[in-house]
């Protein structure tokens, strides 16, 4: 019996997360039974890659870290390579639920890109002070760009249809915070369909934090940088056949 989840393909960018990879690959399994899941170990300098083998991931190896933008690319291109429609991508720290995706890909019936929102109404995920600010005017900022309500655009949950991964495997931004917030601006000048769904998210099952409490000012001056980048970004720069 063929399963249900054939058609997509799980990425999960990770630099130096052997303490976590194992058991989020191994939740992913019991969860989606029969999904592929692809890990792209983005330069780790730890035992990432074989914990992830053992675990029974695809695992795709970068020579150097290229951030999550890239290790992202790389997935797309894997799941177009490979014909899989979806690519849905989950943290390999944890804080994703993977029981979440398959409301992220009933929602790609009427979508080509499914954010998972943390701020929507479910779960207790707080956020304070300056990176809160960007959030909120990123959030007002892009729900313009979009045409749709969106509160959490620099959510690494998300899921993307066929037109998505197509577009996405040729111009998937790989600069900081371009993952989400260009990446967002890109699909809808593309035209592509974007919405939200809430999820819950959970503290990380074990690593570094990505995001030091001390940067959260700078956090803020970057966000606006990438946005002003994002929109003043010629649309033909990539343009794409998505139908």
């Amino acid at each position: 019996m063929t399963s249900p989840f054939a058609q997509t393909l799980i990425v999960m960018p990770a630099l130096n997360e052997e303490e976590s990879i194992a058991q989020v690959i191994h939740e992913v399994q019991r969860a989606l039974p029969g999904i592929a899941c692809l890990v792209v170990d983005d330069g780790s300098t730890d035992g990432t890659f074989a914990v992830a083998s053992r675990a029974g991931a695809r695992v795709a190896v970068l020579p150097f870290n290229l951030g999550v933008g890239g290790a992202m690319r790389v997935g797309f291109k894997y799941a177009l390579a490979n014909g899989f429609r979806n690519v849905v991508q989950i943290d390999s720290d944890g804080q994703h639920d993977p029981a979440s995706v398959v409301a992220l890909l009933d929602a790609l019936e009427s979508s080509d890109l499914v954010l998972g929102a943390r701020f929507a109404g479910e779960g207790e995920y707080e956020v304070r002070g300056p990176r809160r600010w960007a959030m909120q005017v990123l959030a007002f900022t892009l729900s313009r760009t979009a045409r749709t309500e969106l509160t959490d655009t620099t959510s690494g949950f998300r899921a993307s249809g066929p037109r998505a991964v197509r577009l996405f495997a040729d111009h998937y931004p790989a600069e900081y915070l371009g993952d989400t917030i260009e990446a967002l601006v890109i699909a809808a000048r593309a035209g592509l369909i974007v919405q939200q769904i809430p999820v819950s998210m959970r503290p990380r099952a074990g690593g570094v934090p990505s995001h030091n409490p001390f940067k959260a000012a700078a956090y803020l001056g970057r966000a606006g940088v990438a946005l002003v980048f994002a929109l003043v970004r010629p649309a033909s720069s990539f343009a794409v056949s998505t139908k």
